[in-house]
């Protein structure tokens, strides 16, 4: 049977209620007995029914999570952080799919927001205006997204993008084709911020896009690809550069011998291509684990200063066989 409250407050030596205050109001509990409580609960395998504690609490234990596409491998590594540190932090994660549409992204954050307590928002593709409607309705954290006074944590998708283009110029490449991800989204804004890097290395920079970040999207980029005749190709994520692959093997197009491909993300399926893809690695899982991090603090600690609201991690360049030197070097 499972262990109920009036077990802990008969092994602990206290009332039923200075059990339930330990767990739910603990400043009104003399830190002491607290401890004693807590660890008396801990002992006997005890969870707080997070129910009836919401009740008290005017807390309901949740968060949300809302993603552009659920289908992309890059945010379920990200899931999977938020739902392990989640876990440890005793919340349940409500999860949700906006199928990378920002209405109905901003939709979700104003339903979840009567369910939840906060919302981690992945990649964000809400509008400025959108935003405006929705920070507010609930405590919001935002990964790859940066939102004024907002908390976030991003992934630097300009440092990335820098790697990538220091990578094709030692290679010799100076004429290389970026293919962009949506309008909205802070990460295409960030790496093409990442593009300047070219300059120093009197490489032309041919961009096109915008592209659906999804492998569908891919043939299409690669065949306006081929007519603007460059020697390697950056596109948005892996999922778009996989597509490309694609095109390009039907289309007669050797890759890496007559062009160069880079992604972004590092899912699975980028080191099980043929060639195995280049890309820029991403810290996923501890992202999501740092975006829980922000959220509990802003749900507990009040007049967090500047520095607690932002978390910064550093992306990786990972050289596969998907890059060479050009062939007309």
């Amino acid at each position: 049977m499972p262990v109920t409250i009036q077990d802990v407050a008969r092994e602990a030596g206290v009332s039923v209620s200075t059990v339930s205050r330990a767990f739910t109001v603990p400043d009104l509990v003399k830190e002491e007995t607290r401890q004693h409580v807590l660890q008396t609960a801990e002992r006997l395998g005890y969870r707080p029914n997070r129910a009836a504690r919401g009740l008290i609490t005017g807390k309901t234990g949740n968060f949300g999570v809302i993603v552009p596409d659920l289908s992309n491998p890059f945010f379920p590594t990200v899931l999977k952080g938020v739902q392990a540190r989640a876990r440890e932090a005793d919340y349940a994660v409500f999860l949700a799919d906006c199928d990378e549409n920002p209405a109905e992204e901003m939709a979700l954050v104003q339903a979840m927001a009567k369910q939840v307590d906060g919302v981690i928002l992945c990649s964000s593709r809400m509008t400025p205006s959108q935003l405006d409607r929705v920070v507010g309705t609930t405590s919001l954290v935002f990964i790859n997204r940066q939102v004024r006074d907002s908390p976030a944590v991003l992934m630097g998708p300009a440092g990335g993008m820098r790697q990538a283009i220091d990578h094709l110029a030692a290679l010799g490449h100076r004429r290389v084709a970026y293919l962009n991800g949506p309008k909205t989204s802070w990460s295409n804004r960030e790496r093409r911020r990442g593009l300047r890097q070219a300059a120093r290395h009197d490489m032309e920079i041919v961009e096109l896009g915008p592209f659906a970040p999804r492998f569908e999207a891919g043939p299409h980029a690669a065949d306006l690809v081929i007519a603007e005749g460059v020697t390697a190709i950056i596109a948005f994520n892996d999922l778009l550069a996989l597509g490309v692959m694609s095109r390009l093997a039907d289309r007669g197009v050797a890759v890496p011998e007559e062009m160069s491909v880079v992604g972004f993300d590092d899912i699975p399926m980028a080191g099980m291509a043929t060639p195995p893809l280049t890309t820029v690695a991403m810290q996923n899982e501890r992202a999501g684990r740092a975006a829980v991090d922000l959220l509990v603090n802003l749900l507990t600690v009040s007049g967090a200063d500047a520095g607690d609201l932002r978390r910064d991690l550093e992306c990786q360049l990972i050289v596969r066989a998907s890059t060479t030197v050009p062939a007309r070097s």
